[in-house]
């Protein structure tokens, strides 16, 4: 109506616009076979921010959203004239200052018809849901512990999976893998479905994906033991058609692994070689570096315990080529057709493998494929089966690293930073840099001291490192100085390195030479798969952060006061860390509490000060209490050593 009471003419096209402008939802009104937005809310240019809308095809408005499936529902409802909704989509925008905006949205699409019925284009509403989301998420945090310890108790059969399945999987030089496991909605309980990826000597690596008849106790167990048999025969070198005759011979004994489908995989990351089989199981998809998708033959397999046909077929992966390999639960879908369901799952890899899907940060395209390809073919459908994903990706091995640094305190934190690097490139976990940091840093601590104990220093004293990934997945570093061999001192707050060192890798051996003393450690890199009906937690990345210490009121009125310690405590900053904390508890008469959560690196020397400070509140009658947060750095190296007479807590 207009302001004098009179109904609004229909062809009032300005008061129209800004009844649509003022919409508190999202809005988008397309035309054509092009789907150009003729109309959009003003809510919906507040989410779009400074793009160019009206006019635009809606492919190229949410140019960024393609391969997240948006754009593509309003052509299917323009092309099908039926409609499309969706429910707490999660979405990543690109904003103007190159950051991600991610959000949650509830949506529908409908055509929008001519007088005769004929369709014209289509009309998208839409709800930011995103707070209503992350609230949910929030409140599933707070109570994160009491379900899993609900869960443990009550289903029996998630936790026997969690124990079958491999613990992690290998680093290599030459291949980035990953896998991803989402139990049935409909059952409960976990069924048999499993993956593995075993490193054989020769520094190929055997890809299992396996897929047992129903769900349950006997599922999960028949699963393990297949897995077992699998795994022993592909590990000792056997032939894949010996391993799966062993698999086969089991299967026939035991009823319930009867019929159960496998697909195993040989690739040698050398020279790109994939010989595979699949034993009634969906073959191998295969998304190129180039973006291209094609599924490989299969071979022509029996299911177990029911033939003993197991032909092969070889393949090559180039650089970039990326090989799935999945459980048919992601292709019998609700509501689609095995064809449709196939063309789907290629699609969506070849998405998520070039990031042009959801930008999780700090995933490979393997592990982008094993879960957002999950995540974006369920959300659409739901699933009734298990689902299971294992790929691989072959890459160009990390170079080895190579430092030589000057022997003094100042390179401690330079090759820290090397050494995390290097890692990140040979595909290392943030767990795994943590450990190999704090362990190297002991030797560098140690080389550095002693490089040139009893002998003339050179004109220009240095410290070598090298540090290496092995073909089957074992990392190797030495760290080699000029200097003789001395014992560590058995002095109450020293010579703690070495024995800090041994407890965080595989092994650790110290040579003494002619030239001066070598180190080695050894230490298996391995990566965890992700269990998609769980939380995945890490250890956070250890930061460059800035050694800074800052001091706290005393609580409750009274005395008793707290530091704050943030980045490094190394050689360089461990004297200052003592003589602050003794200052602020007056020589140790004082209760002081110290939290170490953020500090991103604490060595042997930062150890030793600590000790110092503990033996002084004890000489004194002063109460010492260091607090860590549980995945702290600090946290894990306190677990490691004693420290008497201390109170340690949580943050």
């Amino acid at each position: 109506m207009g302001q004098d009471g009179a109904v609004t003419e229909p062809g009032d096209e300005g008061l129209l616009a800004d009844a649509i402008e003022q919409l508190p939802f999202i809005l988008a009104v397309c035309e054509g076979p092009e789907q150009r937005v003729v109309a959009v809310s003003g809510a919906t240019r507040a989410v779009l921010d400074e793009r160019a809308v009206v006019g635009q095809p809606i492919r190229a408005v949410l140019s960024d959203l393609v391969g997240q499936q948006i754009p593509d529902k309003y052509h299917e409802v323009y092309e099908t004239g039926e409609p499309v909704t969706g429910q707490e989509w999660r979405v990543h925008l690109d904003l103007p200052d190159g950051s991600i905006h991610e959000m949650w949205a509830n949506f529908t699409i409908v055509p929008w018809r001519n007088a005769d019925g004929t369709i014209r284009g289509s009309i998208g509403t839409g709800f930011d849901v995103t707070e209503s989301v992350r609230k949910r998420q929030a409140a599933a945090a707070e109570v994160a512990d009491l379900r899993e310890r609900y869960d443990q108790t009550r289903d029996v059969v998630t936790a026997l999976q969690r124990v079958l399945l491999p613990p992690g999987l290998p680093v290599l030089p030459g291949a980035q893998i990953a896998a991803s496991y989402l139990p049935a909605v409909t059952d409960s309980a976990a069924g048999g479905d499993w993956f593995d990826a075993v490193v054989r000597q020769d520094g190929s690596v055997a890809l299992v994906v396996g897929d047992v008849v129903g769900h349950g106790v006997t599922a999960a167990g028949v699963m393990g033991q297949l897995r077992a048999v699998l795994r022993d025969r592909l590990d000792t070198g056997a032939h894949l058609v010996d391993a799966l005759a062993a698999a086969d011979r089991f299967a026939r004994r035991i009823p319930a692994a009867h019929a159960t489908t496998v697909c195993v995989a040989l690739l040698d990351p050398a020279d790109g070689t994939l010989t595979y089989c699949t034993a009634g199981h969906p073959p191998p998809l295969l998304v190129t570096d180039a973006g291209d998708t094609r599924y490989l033959p299969g071979t022509g397999g029996t299911p177990l315990g029911t033939g003993a046909l197991f032909p092969v077929r070889t393949e090559t992966l180039e650089l970039g080529d990326l090989v799935a390999l999945y459980t048919d639960g992601i292709l019998e879908r609700p509501g689609r057709t095995i064809p449709a369901s196939t063309a789907e799952l290629a699609g969506v890899a070849a998405d998520s493998a070039a990031g042009r899907a959801l930008r999780d940060p700090g995933q490979s395209p393997a592990e982008r494929v094993c879960s957002q390809t999950v995540e974006l073919l369920v959300r659409t459908t739901g699933h009734t089966d298990d689902i299971t994903v294992l790929a691989a990706q072959r890459v160009a091995p990390a170079a080895p690293l190579e430092l030589e640094l000057p022997a003094i305190p100042e390179s401690l934190r330079p090759s820290r930073t090397a050494i995390a690097d290097w890692l990140a490139r040979a595909g290392a976990t943030a767990q795994d840099t943590f450990v190999l940091q704090h362990a190297l840093g002991e030797l560098m601590t140690n080389a550095i001291e002693h490089a040139f104990d009893g002998v003339e220093p050179p004109a220009a004293p240095v410290v070598r490192l090298r540090a290496e990934l092995s073909a089957v997945g074992c990392l190797q570093v030495t760290i080699t100085d000029q200097g003789r061999w001395r014992e560590p001192a058995r002095q109450s707050t020293r010579g703690r390195g070495l024995a800090l060192t041994s407890q965080l890798v595989e092994t650790m051996r110290v040579e003494p030479t002619a030239e001066g003393t070598v180190a080695t450690i050894r230490h298996s890199l391995t990566r965890p798969a992700r269990l998609l009906s769980e939380a995945v937690s890490a250890r956070p990345v250890v930061t460059t952060a800035e050694f800074h210490l800052t001091e706290l009121d005393g609580t409750d009125g009274g005395t008793e006061g707290g530091v704050h310690v943030e980045g490094p405590v190394d050689s360089t900053s461990a004297e200052r860390l003592e003589q602050s904390l003794l200052q602020r508890s007056r020589g140790g008469t004082l209760p002081l509490t110290v939290d170490l959560s953020a500090v991103t690196h604490l060595a042997s020397a930062g150890v030793a000060a600590l000790h110092r400070v503990a033996d002084r509140h004890g000489r004194q009658g002063g109460k010492l209490t260091l607090v860590a947060a549980p995945d702290s750095p600090a946290r894990h190296v306190l677990a490691l050593v004693a420290i008497p007479d201390v109170t340690i807590g949580p943050a």
